[in-house]
């Protein structure tokens, strides 16, 4: 474990999609930041702890996104069914891991399918960052070079000039947000049973309408490929499909009964945080610590803190993280048929992940069968 300024820089490597996704809980679904950041925050600890490397813990994007949407249109998406989401989603990945489930399915999968999903989820990212970076071409061409030029000096970790950027910027346009962040005293929260206000109809809805949409995204992204990533990384310390399942079935478990929502372990998260500097679980402990801590004593002001930041600067991020992701997916396999399995698989991930573990497992059975000829 190492808590330098590396490890400090690539604490915040995956802000780039933990901060819409919270932002969006707290302002669309009304769910109380204090659940989601405790939640966050003790998760991120004990997997620092649990697998000594920069392993994230991330919201799950096909339920956020779910969520976000249908609860800006109806009232079907209340906090209540997001609570039983996660307690479906926790019950389904321990049971899985601790049956010994999730590493066969995940074998079932080939390897060059995986390869695909990482690639498509590297590139998907590079592509949203540059959609946000879009918004203001002159201030992230700026924050980038930058953020470039730094990445390998291990003095002035670049992370933290990029974070000071951002801040600075957002203080500049928005004065007011300054003010009110001046204005926050510290207020101490305990946490509550949050199931206590959970019903059976909303354990069904948040079952059917989120937590299985998300099955197949999260074995692809957050099972097989995070294992993926980080063994290559990492052989030294190694992680298996049954240990992953697990912690995201325990993590979801506590989040449903903390007020938070559905989370997961995901290879664009690790790959954020080794881009800035982390090689160790000081990374995710560090991040873990300053969310329990503004959970505890300022999570009534979380959403003023995240609007702070300027958007370029969150795509600049997300680029970044993106690159990293995809450069390290670039092992494709000799045959042909395999190699165009890979890039179908990526072109549909950068789109939907669910939907390219379908098509690449597919397309895999299609070419054992000798049906697919290039």
């Amino acid at each position: 474990m190492r808590f330098d300024r590396m490890e400090w820089a690539g604490a915040f490597g995956d802000l780039g999609t933990l901060i819409p996704f919270v932002v969006a809980y707290i302002a669309v679904v009304k769910v109380d930041p204090f659940g989601i950041l405790l939640s966050f925050g003790l998760a991120a600890v004990l997997c620092g702890l649990y697998y000594r490397t920069p392993f994230p813990v991330q919201p799950m994007k096909a339920i956020g996104a779910i969520a976000a949407t249908q609860a800006a249109q109806t009232a079907t998406i209340t906090q209540a069914t997001l609570y039983g989401a996660s307690l479906a989603t926790g019950v389904i990945w321990l049971a899985l891991g601790l049956s010994g489930s999730a590493r066969h399915l995940a074998r079932l999968v080939p390897r060059f399918v995986v390869v695909g999903i990482v690639l498509g989820l590297g590139v998907g990212f590079m592509l949203h960052g540059i959609r946000l970076m879009s918004e203001e071409w002159i201030v992230a061409a700026v924050a980038l070079t930058g953020t470039v030029l730094l990445l390998s000096n291990k003095v002035i970790p670049a992370m933290f000039l990029l974070l000071v950027f951002g801040a600075a910027l957002g203080a500049l346009r928005h004065p007011a947000l300054l003010t009110a962040l001046r204005a926050v005293r510290p207020a101490l929260h305990w946490p509550g049973f949050a199931l206590a206000g959970v019903s059976w109809h909303d354990l069904l809805i948040g079952t059917t309408l989120l937590a299985l949409p998300q099955l197949p995204l999260t074995l692809g992204n957050a099972v097989i490929a995070i294992r993926e990533e980080n063994n290559r990384l990492f052989p030294d310390r190694a992680v298996t499909e049954n240990a992953i399942a697990v912690s995201t079935g325990a993590m979801n478990l506590a989040s449903a009964v903390l007020g938070g929502v559905p989370m997961c372990h995901g290879a664009g998260g690790m790959a954020g945080h080794v881009a800035f500097g982390a090689r160790t679980g000081g990374a995710p402990i560090i991040l873990g610590t300053l969310l329990l801590a503004l959970a505890l004593f300022f999570s009534g002001s979380v959403a003023t803190l995240f609007e702070l930041f300027a958007s370029p600067v969150l795509g600049v991020i997300l680029f970044l993280t993106g690159a990293q992701l995809a450069l390290g997916s670039c092992d494709f396999s000799r045959h042909k048929g395999e190699r165009f399995i890979t890039l179908v698989t990526a072109a549909f991930a950068m789109w939907n992940v669910g939907l390219a573990f379908v098509v690449g497992m597919a397309l895999a059975y299609i070419e054992r069968r000798g049906w697919l000829r290039l």
